[in-house]
C-alpha cells in the first residue's frame, strides 16, 4: 500500500510544548541574523556582537538559544593575535546541514493538525518559514528540495508556468520556459521532457498540476487528480511520487 497518510500530530503536550519552544528560539530576528552570519565561517562571540551591534552578554544568551535547539554547534578557536600572545576562544558555527534542517523541519510540521489551545502554531511556522527564507536571500516564490541526495536544493520560480521532473539528456530547458529538474537519482519522478506537474501563476495565486505522472502528485500527502490545478499557498509540502527515489519540495511565495 502505497497511499501517503497525512502528517499529523495528536494530544502529546510535550511534543507541541518542545515545538512552541523551537518556534520561540527561530522567531527573533536577531538570531537568524546570527545563523547567516556564522553560516559560511565560525566566530567567535565578540566578532557576532559586533556584526548585530549587541553586547558580549546578550549575544551569548542568543547563542546559547541557538546551541541548545542544536542548529549551532561550538568549538575551539583561536582568537586574534595580542600582545600576549592568542588566545584560545569559542567560535560558534552553523551545525553542519543546519539551514537545510531547519527548512525541512518547518516544512514537515507546516500542515500538522493541533488540538485546541495550540491553533497558532501552524500560523507561527508560517511565519517563521518565510522569516528564514529573507534571511537567506531568498526572494521567492521558491520550491526548496526536501528529500533525496541533492536535499537542500533551490530552484527559484521565475515564469508563469515551470515543467517540473528529473532531467532528461534529449532536454534542453528554455530560459524564458522555466523548469525544475532533478537529478537522475530521483527514479521515481516522471522526466522533465513529459513532464511530471506543472507550476503556473495565475493572476493572485499559484496552482499545482500533476501531467498524468505514474507516480502521481501530492499536496501536503492528498494525491491529485491529474490534468487539474489545486492552488498551492506558502507552506505547503509538495510530493512528486512516493517513496526512496522521489522528490519533496517545500513552496514558500513571494510575500
Amino acid at each position: 500500500m502505497n497511499d501517503k497518510k497525512t502528517i499529523s500530530v495528536a494530544t502529546d503536550p510535550v511534543f507541541l510544548e518542545d515545538l512552541s519552544e523551537y518556534l520561540d528560539v527561530l522567531s527573533n530576528p536577531v538570531r537568524l541574523k546570527i545563523l547567516k552570519i556564522i553560516e559560511h565561517e565560525p566566530k567567535e562571540i565578540t566578532e557576532i556582537a559586533a556584526e548585530i551591534e549587541s553586547t558580549y552578554q546578550n549575544t551569548k544568551k542568543h547563542l546559547d538559544r541557538l546551541l541548545a535547539s542544536s542548529l549551532v554547534i561550538r568549538g575551539a578557536g583561536f582568537g586574534r593575535e595580542t600582545e600576549r600572545g592568542i588566545a584560545p576562544v569559542w567560535k560558534y558555527s552553523l551545525a553542519p546541514g543546519g539551514m537545510e534542517t531547519l527548512v525541512k523541519t518547518l516544512g514537515l510540521f507546516s500542515s500538522i493538525t493541533v488540538p485546541p489551545g495550540y491553533t497558532d502554531i501552524r500560523d507561527r511556522i508560517r511565519e517563521v518559514q518565510a522569516a528564514v527564507f529573507e534571511t537567506a536571500g531568498e526572494s521567492g516564490p521558491v520550491l526548496y528540495l526536501l528529500s533525496g541526495p541533492s536535499e537542500g536544493m533551490s530552484f527559484l520560480l521565475t515564469t508563469n508556468r515551470i515543467r517540473i521532473g528529473r532531467e532528461d539528456e534529449n532536454y534542453v530547458p528554455d530560459e524564458e520556459e522555466g523548469a525544475v529538474i532533478l537529478p537522475a537519482d530521483y527514479r521515481a519522478v516522471t522526466r522533465v521532457t513529459k513532464p511530471h506537474a506543472f507550476l503556473t501563476c495565475t493572476t493572485d495565486s499559484w496552482q499545482i498540476e500533476d501531467n498524468a505522472s505514474t507516480g502521481g502528485t501530492f499536496l501536503n500527502s492528498v494525491r491529485l487528480e491529474p490534468l487539474t490545478g489545486t492552488p498551492v499557498a506558502s507552506g505547503d509540502v509538495v510530493d512528486l511520487a512516493i517513496g526512496d527515489h522521489a522528490g519533496r519540495f517545500l513552496f514558500i511565495a513571494s510575500e
